[in-house]
């Protein structure tokens, strides 16, 4: 069976084409192009939009290169949307979660519905882009709209003209009862966001539709059905997890953003897991994603793209070479902090925040990757650390998979910082956990996550790290007089 994956990040977008059989599962990419926001001014200033229409003409190209298969899935980023009018037309180009069009909409709402109200219903960690800020946001313009289509979801309609909300990705709204597993439609009307926007919810393998006959015709591709993944990259890079059964495994999904958490079966709804600011989001099979959001590589990226603005362009296996040569932990900082979020001079911004904290900034590039890298494993270290401690469960081996995986400093200095093995692999976890779930759902023998899984220990390339050394507990030091909780 051979299956179309289109895994879209924040930076970049692919389509795969997969190929699952009895102890097969191969990808091949179709595809690959750039991703990332564009800036619009406008009568206030200006807005970071995504160019979705570039995205979906990128994927009708790679679906046509993708020659003869039988399914095809849709993975995204989470959070971001199209709002649809009365007509089924987009209103307008979705607004990137980088902008700042959300500062200040958390407390504004706040006033409404409590933070731990919010928690309560929704489980979702508290961020300042998260989709229901985003809706408030948009003010008088929600009267014109009629439905709100996260990414994949819009890209499906444009597909096979179905409406729908696939539900790992609702989970990341702030806007999804995670216990009813439903729309939390009442909490949403309270925020002053009609409830008419949240569009029916699909499962992961539910199948959407079939490509509508023009595009079937255009593609020479009829009656294609297109399939319900799990529309989060990070519940189909979940997916690829190669974890053994019965493993206490946390896993890092590594790529412009990191997710570090546990796989449970029920919420962590409690006032540790409030405290901790960690996030309950669907997964695939009913499985809850138990996890906390990490800046993840975002920052090395923004600082490679500083330095070849300013004329001075830098290869990243060059600098990462230069990093592992470099004093470990001489400078960290928290790669969570809120200047790191919005793009712009990276290196700069490192170092103000090694001088706040008292902390020599670095003066080589290699010193600053390293301390990019330092502090990117410290966040993980904290994450890992404190999932084990909201729920009472060890953690005896972290899975990193996604982008990060090619980073070995990254993966060495995870395993020193976490005090685990780190098993890395697979980097295309997310496309790989999208076509597993299609190729079930179109009559694949996976019965269940432990098989998919299987799949991927017998036919992926896995490394495994041990953990050495490191005075990580002094480096956490540093960083409290921040407010960083270690």
């Amino acid at each position: 069976m051979r299956v179309a994956a289109v895994d879209l990040g924040a930076t970049s977008g692919r389509v795969m084409a997969g190929t699952v059989g009895p102890g097969r599962l191969e990808l091949e990419e179709v595809r690959r192009f750039p991703n990332g926001g564009v800036r619009v001014a406008n009568a206030t200033g200006s807005t970071l939009h995504w160019d979705v229409l570039g995205l979906y003409r990128e994927v009708l190209a790679g679906l046509g290169d993708a020659g003869e298969v039988t399914g095809v899935g849709i993975d995204s980023w989470a959070v971001d949307y199209g709002l649809l009018g009365a007509d089924g037309r987009l209103l307008g180009n979705p607004v990137h979660y980088r902008d700042s069009r959300t500062d200040g909409v958390a407390e504004f709402v706040h006033r409404t519905i409590p933070a731990p109200e919010l928690f309560a219903v929704t489980g979702l960690q508290e961020l300042p882009f998260n989709t229901l800020y985003q809706l408030v946001s948009e003010g008088d313009r929600l009267a014109a709209a009629e439905k709100m289509l996260l990414i994949p979801d819009l890209l499906g309609y444009w597909l096979t003209g179905s409406v729908g909300a696939e539900c790992t990705n609702a989970s990341t709204t702030q806007l999804y009862d995670v216990r009813e597993r439903t729309w939390a439609a009442g909490l949403a009307e309270r925020a002053g966001i009609p409830a008419r926007l949240l569009p029916p919810l699909r499962e992961p393998g539910e199948r959407i539709g079939t490509l509508l006959p023009a595009l079937a015709e255009e593609l020479g591709k009829p009656e294609l059905p297109v399939v319900a993944v799990g529309s989060h990259d990070t519940a189909s890079a979940v997916v690829a997890v190669p974890a053994e059964p019965g493993t206490n495994f946390a896993y890092i999904s590594s790529g412009t953003w990191s997710l570090v958490g546990l796989e449970l079966d029920e919420p962590q709804l409690g006032a540790s897991a409030l405290a901790a600011n960690f996030t309950n989001e669907t997964g695939v099979d009913g499985k809850i994603r138990f996890l906390r959001n990490v800046m993840g590589l975002w920052v090395l990226t923004e600082t490679l793209r500083t330095w070849a603005a300013h004329g001075e362009p830098a290869d990243l296996a060059t600098v990462l070479a230069e990093a592992a040569a470099a004093p470990a932990l001489a400078a960290v900082v928290d790669i969570d902090a809120p200047e790191f979020l919005p793009p712009g001079d990276m290196p700069a911004r490192i170092a103000a925040a090694c001088r706040e904290t008292g902390q020599r900034p670095p003066e080589s590039r290699g010193e600053l990757v390293r301390c990019i890298v330092d502090s990117l494993a410290l966040a993980y270290r904290r994450a890992v650390r404190q999932a084990a401690q909201v729920t009472g469960r060890p953690v005896d081996v972290v899975h990193l998979v996604g982008g990060g995986a090619r980073n070995e400093l990254l993966c060495r200095l995870t395993a020193d910082a976490c005090g685990v093995p780190v098993l890395a692999g697979p980097v295309e976890a997310a496309a790989l956990g999208n076509v597993l779930v299609q190729a079930r759902a179109l009559g694949a023998g996976l019965p269940d996550l432990a098989a998919m899984r299987r799949l991927i220990r017998e036919t992926q390339p896995l490394r495994r790290y041990q953990p050495g050394g490191g005075n990580w507990t002094a480096a956490e030091a540093r960083l409290s007089g921040a407010g960083v909780v270690a």
